[in-house]
């Protein structure tokens, strides 16, 4: 099982009262960290304001981010914890995305969901459709995106659809990888979990435990073989809750390995204390390990010192 991290961006308040010039530094610097302790991917959230109230505090926007972090990084892989289907023209995110991979050197990946924060819905001129709508649209996003990121340099995407739509819409540069990871994030077996069998190759479970992983996965295996698709071809991953509250060592070790145990692909998780504390990263690094979770560390440096090296660096 591989283990992801996702970096401050102001979202949880983990920036309240940080210059932004200060806090998009440190931003740079966990992410630099996370790829020298060996973890598979840094992800940063798709919200606009801070949670769980809006203040006038540092939320970075996470597309023009991920675009600096790719720059800043040359292994882990990259994406959002997930993109809101709602916030943006799926065809521009398509663009959006093919360009990222080709300046990352191909390291990106879609997470897409359908988007739950009604306040920034609002704020931002989105209104808040009701949840089937929103559903809707995430379909026509993954039809409109999945079209667009085609491999072949002449495909022109066509599709017609209650929400989105395009028309022999050119998408050059193709994306460095032939097949660019789309991940549909959400815990819906009706709609999600269908929409994620038919058009994705990674399903994110969102703040899922491992006792309800392990009932999720019969009903998931269970839409793959609706549609005659083969179960073991459909990722499954899961989002940690930052709220699910373990003790570093033991604790956190046996709840990776059960995460590993059941078939997880992988795991993402914020630690709000590595806006502020480098051991908090390091730490986590060394129990991944201890659970049987893969690690990439360029050089086969240690943690403690690819944690010295950011320190003098």
């Amino acid at each position: 099982m591989k283990v992801g991290i996702i970096v401050p961006q102001g979202w949880t308040g983990e920036y309240d009262g940080w210059d932004p010039q200060v806090a998009w530094q440190r931003t740079v610097q966990v992410a630099r960290q996370a790829e020298a302790l060996g973890f598979e991917s840094i992800w940063l959230f798709d919200h606009f304001q801070t949670f769980p109230e809006p203040s006038d505090e540092i939320t970075f926007e996470s597309f023009t981010a991920l675009s600096v972090l790719a720059a800043s990084t040359s292994r882990v892989r990259l994406g959002q914890m997930v993109v809101c289907a709602g916030f943006r023209n799926p065809a521009l995110v398509a663009k959006m995305l093919s360009t990222m991979d080709v300046l990352s050197g191909g390291r990106m990946e879609l997470g897409i969901g359908s988007g739950w924060k009604r306040d920034e819905f609002v704020a931002y001129g989105y209104g808040f459709p009701e949840r089937p709508e929103r559903l809707g649209r995430l379909g026509d996003s993954l039809e409109v995106i999945t079209r667009m990121l085609a491999p072949g340099r002449t495909v022109r995407a066509s599709f017609s659809g209650r929400y989105s739509s395009v028309e022999d819409a050119i998408n050059v540069p193709k994306p460095l990888q032939e097949r660019l990871p789309i991940v549909v994030g959400g815990n819906g077996p009706n709609v999600t979990w269908r929409l994620a069998a038919r058009l994705a190759d990674e399903i994110n479970l969102d703040k899922m435990l491992p006792d309800d992983v392990a009932k999720a996965l019969p009903v998931i295996h269970s839409r793959c073989e609706e549609i005659g698709r083969d179960p073991a071809s459909l990722r499954v991953s899961v989002h940690i809750s930052r709220h699910d509250k373990v003790t570093p060592g033991a604790e956190r070790i046996d709840r990776l390995a059960r995460y590993r145990e059941l078939g997880v692909a992988r795991t993402m998780e914020f630690l709000p204390a590595s806006a502020r504390d480098d051991d908090a990263l390091a730490s986590y690094a060394d129990d991944m390990v201890r659970a049987g979770c893969d690690r990439d560390v360029v050089g086969g440096s240690s943690a403690g010192d690819a944690s010295a090296e950011l320190a003098t660096a």
